[in-house]
């Protein structure tokens, strides 16, 4: 009927009367949500979304994509991005978190600083107390520097699950085994039975996985090795290992077998498989290469703390080449001075670019895989964490881009790699918990880590000052 008018009449009940209805359209609810950020997915496309959108349930990543994706979802809590920089959390795939502790001792020169300095240090110094805060302050920078996973080899590894779980990080933790007596292990190898209990109470854990850590093949027994190989397959968990770190470490070798190197000598031994990753690597060989590439190992690669300790620098552009499992690490507090990525990012791009004299090689795309999605594949955990995807675990990180030194912001991987630094990262969010915002810790009191670290400097100070004086005279063992 044309020009009839309804006067005085519910739209709402004319329509259900006329058998027609009009809904908004449904959306799903869902934790959390991020948006209006340069999201860099890391997969294996390399898909980028210049206003995009990442959708979190639980732990779990649910959806990634553009600004329409929005529409789709209602969350509990959302987050602005802002036009910031998001990104799979990072991976730092080398560390000994707890030495944070010893951070800045033992910078006067000293040339056996590993033997005449670290050991002593550890020996006089160390106990459960004091790895528990010292993982607290090393993890919280973690937190606060959009590192979301991070592998350490170091003791009291219960101690450091805990407090990493406090922080809310996930980690992969291997209690070190090695030939002398230490800090919870007063017996050779008394690391073998404390690892091992400790892999059975964190196997299953949603934060931790539990590993073994031998602390390098000149410090531990060809038996003790295979041992350890054997009930790394049994638990299926990883092997974190020194490798190649310093020269002729095979004429240290209890048994060489005539090995032409670390990395032959634990081929010949039967123990170099897809769980072991490998730290360090400077002076890897190319018949390395091809044994690491065969064995599916992973490899973490230091720049940073191998620069800083005149080690070398390791051939991770062929590593790169040969499609070897290679991520970044910090290596420990006393070895870089750090456990942030960020200044560890220009370190690698420039090192290789030294070593093999050309500047167009390890542009910043994948630097930025190597802390991510290449950590995530060093540790074996891709199926995980490395890249945001569907399916995956919620490791996200937002970094802003107004700051000074993140202007201009052309492209988003040359100014992560070149610009930025921890202070830009405005949240970090874990297995789908936000952790840390507008670089605020969420699980804890930032105060209490303060003093913690002060009192344990004030223990540790007078005894480092005295025992540098003597560390001074020793000559390297390890050249």
């Amino acid at each position: 009927m044309q020009g009839t008018h309804f006067t005085g009449i519910n739209l709402s009940v004319l329509l259900i009367a006329t058998g027609c209805t009009s809904t908004a359209p449904k959306t799903t609810h869902v934790d959390l949500m991020v948006t209006n950020g340069q999201v860099l997915t890391m997969d294996k496309e390399h898909h980028v979304y210049p206003q995009g959108v990442v959708v979190i349930n639980g732990d779990t990543i649910i959806a990634v994509g553009d600004a329409s994706l929005a529409k789709q979802y209602s969350a509990s809590k959302v987050i602005n991005a802002k036009n910031g920089i998001v990104l799979p959390g990072m991976v730092n795939t080398h560390n000994h978190l707890p030495m944070i502790a010893f951070r800045g001792l033992g910078e006067e020169g000293i040339e056996n600083r590993l033997f005449a300095y670290f050991f002593p240090l550890e020996k006089e110094k160390l106990n459960r107390t004091l790895i528990h805060n010292a993982t607290l302050l090393g993890a919280s920078e973690l937190a606060l520097g959009g590192v979301t996973t991070y592998a350490d080899m170091y003791y009291h590894m219960d101690e450091m699950a805990q407090a990493t779980k406090q922080v809310g990080l996930r980690a992969v933790l291997g209690e070190t085994v090695i030939k002398y007596p230490v800090v919870d292990a007063p017996t050779p190898y008394g690391g073998l039975e404390y690892g091992e209990n400790f892999v059975k109470t964190y196997l299953h854990d949603p934060l931790i996985t539990p590993a073994f850590a031998p602390h390098a093949a000149y410090t531990v027994g060809s038996k003790e090795l295979q041992r350890i190989h054997e009930l790394s397959v049994k638990y299926n968990v990883p092997t974190l290992i020194h490798a190649a770190e310093f020269p002729h470490e095979e004429q240290r070798l209890e048994d060489g077998l005539a090995a032409k190197s670390p990395v032959d000598y634990l081929y010949k031994l039967g123990v170099l498989d897809k769980h072991m990753v490998l730290a360090h690597g400077v002076n890897f060989s190319e018949d390395d290469l091809k044994l690491i590439q065969q064995a599916d190992a992973g490899v973490a690669y230091n720049p940073m703390a191998n620069a800083k300790g005149a080690t070398g620098i390791a051939p991770a552009w062929d590593m790169l080449k040969q499609h070897i499992r290679i991520g970044l690490g910090t290596d420990g507090p006393m070895s870089s001075n750090q456990v942030d990525l960020w200044r560890t990012l220009s370190y690698a791009a420039n090192m290789q670019r030294l070593r093999y004299h050309d500047r167009t090689i390890m542009i910043p795309r994948q630097v930025i895989e190597m802390a991510t999605i290449g950590g995530a594949k060093a540790l074996h955990m891709e199926d995980q964490i490395g890249s945001l995807e569907p399916g995956k675990k919620a490791d996200v990180i937002v970094v802003e881009t107004h700051s000074m030194n993140m202007m201009p912001n052309y492209n988003p991987y040359a100014t992560l790699v070149y610009q930025a630094n921890p202070s830009n990262v405005e949240y970090t969010i874990v297995n789908g918990k936000i952790v840390m915002a507008n670089r605020k810790l969420t699980n804890i009191d930032e105060d209490e880590i303060r003093t913690k670290t002060i009192a344990i400097e004030n223990d540790i100070r007078i005894f480092a000052q005295e025992l540098a004086k003597k560390a001074i005279q020793s000559k390297s063992v390890m050249d």
